[in-house]
């Protein structure tokens, strides 16, 4: 089976404060939206945010809870860029989990969370590439 992910749904609970968020502060420009989802096409894969009521309706399930137990990540080119990020990510009502500072491991990362609860790590890995396209590779 081929190694990949299509789509990354994020159930949120009100898609205009996160519109904001990913737009105004990522600077993504939707790909799809309508009054229940909004599609972000991404580096090989799709960002879904997606309202939690339909979300569980489309799931056949109820009581989906915020936030998991993981992270997503958006890396950059440069340390610099760690704070720039992060600054516009609570500019967008992002809120501060972590200030960026260089773990044991290297590179320099901080977290930021959206209007829903969901964690983002903003991180720079000198060690990681990123090409044109904004395809991350380990190591190269």
């Amino acid at each position: 089976m081929q190694q990949q992910i299509a789509i990354i749904t994020l159930g949120i609970a009100d898609l205009a404060r996160s519109r904001r968020f990913y737009v105004d502060g990522f600077g993504w420009k939707p790909a799809f939206e309508n009054d229940e989802i909004i599609f972000y096409q991404m580096n090989g894969f799709v960002l879904g945010t997606f309202s939690k009521a339909a979300l569980e309706k489309d799931m056949n399930r109820t009581g989906l809870r915020s936030p998991g137990a993981f992270s997503l990540a958006h890396n950059v080119r440069s340390q610099e860029e760690v704070d720039d990020v992060m600054q516009s990510l609570l500019a967008a009502g992002g809120t501060l989990l972590r200030a960026a500072d260089a773990p044991p491991h290297g590179g320099f990362r901080g977290y930021v969370a959206d209007p829903d609860d969901h964690a983002w790590e903003v991180a720079w890995n000198p060690d990681w590439t990123i090409d044109e396209q904004g395809m991350v590779t380990i190591g190269a």
